[in-house]
């Protein structure tokens, strides 16, 4: 059984999470109007036969994978499936580091896969990742919309997005606390568009 001076620490840490997160929850709210233009974004995209693309690194990786299987699954409703794709193929991803250098894992997926029109979700939390900055690129040179889900000051990927959704928070574990309540507000507005 754990001593009462484990479970103290643990609280501490617990209470400190805690505050922090509810310090950041009315700062998201901010964020409404970048998140509404993604969210009609994406509408639009997928009305008119296109597909979103998203992909991050590690957690964010994660998080792409929970964000792409809502949407073209479900969220909370059965509805159409939407085209949503993460990036994350370990095979594609090992053979595009191993051939172009792990900087390209994405740009070669997004070269591959994106269209004029098409969606890039690019989620990293520091804003710097250079795979994600060149995906960025490669998808804006291909005509699609770029997005970066971001955090701390955004990074160099802020000036380069076309919708910039950065959580103003210095450490990554509430940054991507964040962005999981900004993709579970999306999925939900998009429950509400589709049948």
């Amino acid at each position: 059984m754990a001593s009462v001076k484990t479970m103290c620490m643990v609280k501490t840490y617990l209470d400190r999470a805690i505050a922090e997160a509810a310090d950041l929850l009315p700062k998201l709210a901010s964020l409404a109007p970048q998140v509404q233009r993604l969210c009609e974004s994406m509408k639009t995209c997928w009305d008119s036969g296109g597909r979103v693309l998203i992909a991050g690194n590690g957690g964010s990786a994660a998080d792409a994978m929970h964000f792409a299987e809502e949407l073209s699954v479900r969220f909370q409703k059965n509805r159409k499936a939407l085209a949503a794709i993460a990036l994350c193929d370990p095979t594609v991803i090992t053979c595009a580091a191993n051939d172009f250098g792990y900087e390209a894992i994405f740009s070669r997926q997004v070269e591959a896969f994106g269209r004029p029109g098409d969606i890039f979700i690019g989620i990293t939390t520091s804003g710097n990742s250079a795979n994600i900055l060149r995906a960025i690129t490669q998808a804006k040179s291909q005509q699609m919309i770029a997005v970066g889900f971001l955090g701390k000051d955004g990074g160099k990927a802020s000036g380069m997005v076309d919708i910039n959704v950065t959580i103003p928070h210095p450490l990554t574990a509430r940054v991507q606390e964040g962005h999981k309540i900004l993709i579970h507000t999306i999925c939900e507005w998009v429950d509400s568009k589709y049948a």
